[in-house]
């Protein structure tokens, strides 16, 4: 499963260079085409938009998968390590509840909008929702994992805490004299 998972996420971070590729030359042919003929690509915005928001989408999911996103690691990390676990199985539990809301919203959105077809594309809007139940289904089967890890004891205290400590900063206390 941990195998499949792997290349799912590894396929998410080619799609990720590839939208931002197509975006990239979607952007510059508009840009020379405006300049230098005063014309563009029309459909090229709402396609932009699409890939913007799918790339968005994508992003988070491979984030969270490799344990990127933004956290309190300044006062986890200072805490004993029962403490972590159940920070870290609580901010999980919280992130799950997120993403069954997210799950539900996206749903709702997504039927809503089956019949409503962007106006120059032609796209159902209800891909745009799609993208938030990719989302929803992908980071709720990561945090599972990432429980079960927790719960079956193979997770070590790295894996608790991602903290970066900067270079410039000195460790421990400060050894300059007080003025």
């Amino acid at each position: 499963m941990e195998l499949l998972l792997d290349r799912v996420y590894r396929m998410f971070q080619h799609l990720l260079v590839a939208g931002l590729a197509v975006m990239s030359v979607m952007v510059f042919a508009n840009v020379v085409l405006r300049y230098f003929f005063d014309s563009g690509i029309v459909f090229t915005e709402e396609v932009g938009r699409y890939i913007y928001v799918w790339l968005t989408f994508l992003g988070s999911i491979v984030a969270l998968r490799q344990g990127t996103h933004l956290g309190m690691d300044s006062i986890v990390s200072r805490v004993p390590r029962p403490v972590q676990k159940g920070f870290f199985a609580l901010s999980h539990v919280l992130m799950l509840g997120c993403c069954v809301l997210l799950w539900m919203g996206c749903w709702t959105q997504t039927v809503v909008n089956l019949d409503n077809f962007s106006p120059v594309s032609g796209i159902p809007v209800a891909f745009l929702y799609g993208s938030g139940l990719v989302t929803a289904v992908l980071m709720g089967i990561t945090l599972l994992g990432n429980l079960w890890r927790l719960f079956s004891g193979q997770l070590d205290d790295t894996g608790l805490v991602a903290v970066a400590e900067s270079e410039e900063r000195p460790h421990g206390p400060s050894q300059e004299p007080r003025p």
